[in-house]
Formats: C-alpha cells, sequence, structure tokens
C-alpha cells in the first residue's frame, strides 16, 4: 500500500513564541490523522551541501489522509497559530 509522506523544512524562523505556539498544537493534529513522526527538529549531521534547517517528516496511512489532515480544521488552526512566525518548505511524497 503506497503511504502518504510529509516534508517540512523551515527556511527562516521569524518568531520563535509563534513557532513554539504551533509546536504545541500541531503534533496532536498530525497524531489524530493517524500520522507518525520519523524525525522532528535538526540534522544530527550534515554532509554534502546540508542545510542546519528545522525539519519534520510524518508518515500517513495515503497521500489522501496527509492532504485531509493538511486541509482539516485541527491543522488550519495550528497554522493560523503560526502564522508568519516561519518561512518553511512543505512537501508532500508517495511512498512504499
Amino acid at each position: 500500500m503506497v503511504k502518504g509522506l510529509i516534508v517540512i523544512t523551515y527556511k527562516e524562523i521569524k518568531d520563535d513564541e509563534k513557532l513554539a505556539a504551533y509546536v504545541a498544537i500541531a503534533p496532536a493534529t498530525v497524531e489524530k490523522y493517524g500520522g507518525k513522526f520519523l524525525c522532528r527538529g535538526y540534522p544530527a549531521i550534515l554532509k554534502e551541501n546540508g542545510q542546519n534547517e528545522r525539519t519534520t517528516v510524518a508518515l500517513f496511512d495515503s497521500l489522501e489522509v496527509a492532504l485531509k489532515w493538511y486541509e482539516g480544521p485541527e491543522y488550519k488552526e495550528a497554522l493560523a497559530t503560526l502564522d508568519d512566525g516561519a518561512v518553511r518548505d512543505f512537501k508532500f511524497y508517495e511512498t512504499s
């Protein structure tokens, strides 16, 4: 079965308080939709052109579930809390 994977990299953190408020809310929304975190935080080791960026990777049962989570009211509330507190790359992947 093909799973859904999200990868979020933080290019710039503009407001640590907004990020902290977001982090207090967002993980529970992922778990509510059956998502599992594979990693959260900063890399332990950098190689080649690796960037020291805060990164979150989570796995969902499917891409559809990941999109349902992202578009759901719970995560929208978390995003509103983050507001303009960070500049991020947010990517969705399919994986087996």
